[in-house]
C-alpha cells in the first residue's frame, strides 16, 4: 500500500505579520492561460484610448475625428468661448489649443498652440468674454493665450487642487475645489484668494449657476436624480447639453452614454394636442405636489440594491443623529445649545 503525502512550505504562503499582503499562488503555465494574450492586447488598446480626444456629433451619434492628443491621460477639456478651437491638459505636462474644425486634405493634425508646464495639469477652464484660461493642479494658474507663461499664480495651502470654474456673470472670479475638503474664492484682478470654505467632504468639482453669479453647486456625496445600467462603473464626468434636455457621461468602461433628463418626456416633434396635454399633466402635478401618493410617486427612483441599502441605513443613522439633536435641545439650559441650519452644518469653517 502506498500512500503520497503533500508538503507545503509554510514560508510560501503564511504572512510573517498582519500588515503583510496574502500571498496568493500563481501558476504561469501558457497552456492555462489560452486568453492571456487577447486580454493584455485589449488592456493596451484602452490604455491608449485614454491618451485621446474625440469630437462626437451627438444628432448622428457617432465621432467624426479623434486627436491623438497627449503622452498619459487627458485630465481637463474646455472650449473657447468663441467656439473656435479647444484646449487640454494631460500627464505630459502641456496645455494644447486644438482647432475646432478638423485639418484639411492633406494636412497633419498639429495643435496650434503648445505650452510645456512644470507640473501636472488636474483641470482646465476658459474665460467666458476674453482670451484668458485658468489651469489648476498645485495651484492656480491664469494664463494668456498669445504668452507661454502664467500672468499669474495663486495658491492657498499645499493639497492638489482638481477643478477650477470661471465666474459666468463676475467673469474675474473664480473657484476650485481641493483634495483637503477646500473651497477656494480667487480675484483675477488682485491676483488673490478671497475666501476658504472648508467642508466636511471632498469636493470633486464645482459649477456656477449662470443666472445668479453668487451661487454655485458643489459635487460630493450628495444627489438628486440618479442613472444607472448594469454594466455602467465608476462615472468620471457629467455635462448637460445647451437645451437642458439631454444629460451625457463618462466612465471606466470607455463609454459615453446619452441620457433624457426627463426620462418619461417623448421625443421628436409634438402635436398641439399632445403639446396642451403634457402642460396641464404638468400643472396638475404642481398643483398636487404636496399629497403624500403624489409626493411618493414624484420621488420613487428605481435603484440598485446596494445602493439602496446603503439609502436606507443613511437614513437611519441621520434620524438617529437628528432624534438625538432634539432630546439634546429639549433637556438642555434655554439657551445653551445653539440651533444650526441644515445648510451649514456641512460647512467646517470659512477663511478669509
Amino acid at each position: 500500500m502506498k500512500v503520497k503525502m503533500l508538503s507545503r512550505n509554510p514560508d510560501n504562503y503564511v504572512r510573517e505579520t498582519k500588515l503583510d499582503l496574502q500571498r496568493v499562488p500563481r501558476n504561469y503555465d501558457p497552456t492555462l492561460h489560452p486568453f492571456e494574450v487577447p486580454r493584455e492586447y485589449v488592456r493596451a488598446l484602452n490604455a491608449t484610448k485614454l491618451e485621446r480626444v474625440r469630437i462626437w456629433n451627438l444628432t448622428k451619434r457617432n465621432c467624426i475625428r479623434t486627436i491623438q492628443a497627449h503622452e498619459g491621460f487627458v485630465r481637463g477639456i474646455c472650449t473657447r468661448f468663441c467656439g473656435s478651437s479647444f484646449f487640454t491638459v494631460g500627464d505630459d505636462k502641456t496645455v494644447k489649443q486644438w482647432k475646432m474644425d478638423g485639418p484639411g486634405f492633406g494636412e497633419e493634425e498639429e495643435p496650434l498652440h503648445t505650452i510645456l508646464g512644470k507640473t501636472v495639469y488636474t483641470g482646465i477652464d476658459h474665460h467666458w468674454k476674453e482670451g484668458i484660461f485658468a489651469t489648476c493642479g498645485q495651484q492656480v494658474d491664469i494664463w494668456d493665450e498669445q504668452k507661454t507663461s502664467p500672468i499669474c499664480s495663486m495658491t492657498w495651502g499645499f493639497d492638489s487642487i482638481s477643478s477650477v470654474k470661471f465666474n459666468p456673470i463676475e467673469t474675474f472670479l473664480l473657484g476650485s475645489c481641493a483634495s483637503d475638503r477646500n473651497i477656494v474664492l480667487y480675484d483675477m484682478r488682485q491676483a488673490t484668494p478671497l475666501k476658504k470654505v472648508i467642508l466636511d467632504m471632498r469636493t470633486n468639482t464645482i459649477c456656477w449657476n449662470p443666472m445668479e453669479a453668487f451661487i454655485f453647486t458643489a459635487a460630493n456625496e450628495d444627489y438628486k436624480e440618479v442613472y444607472h445600467t448594469k454594466r455602467m462603473q465608476h462615472v468620471i464626468c457629467v455635462k448637460w447639453t445647451s437645451d437642458s434636455k439631454y444629460i451625457m457621461c463618462g466612465s471606466d468602461e470607455m463609454n459615453i452614454r446619452l441620457w433624457k433628463a426627463n426620462a418619461s418626456e417623448k421625443l421628436g416633434v409634438l402635436t398641439s394636442r399632445e403639446k396642451t396635454a403634457k402642460d396641464y399633466n404638468q400643472k396638475l402635478k404642481e398643483k398636487f405636489q404636496y399629497h403624500p401618493h403624489i409626493k411618493r410617486i414624484a420621488r420613487h427612483r428605481h435603484l440598485p440594491k446596494p445602493i439602496y441599502s446603503q439609502i436606507q441605513e443613511q437614513r437611519i443613522m441621520k434620524e438617529a443623529r437628528r432624534r438625538k439633536e432634539v432630546n439634546r435641545l429639549k433637556h438642555s439650559k434655554p439657551g445653551s445649545v445653539p440651533m444650526v441650519s441644515e445648510k451649514k452644518k456641512h460647512v467646517v469653517a470659512v477663511v478669509k
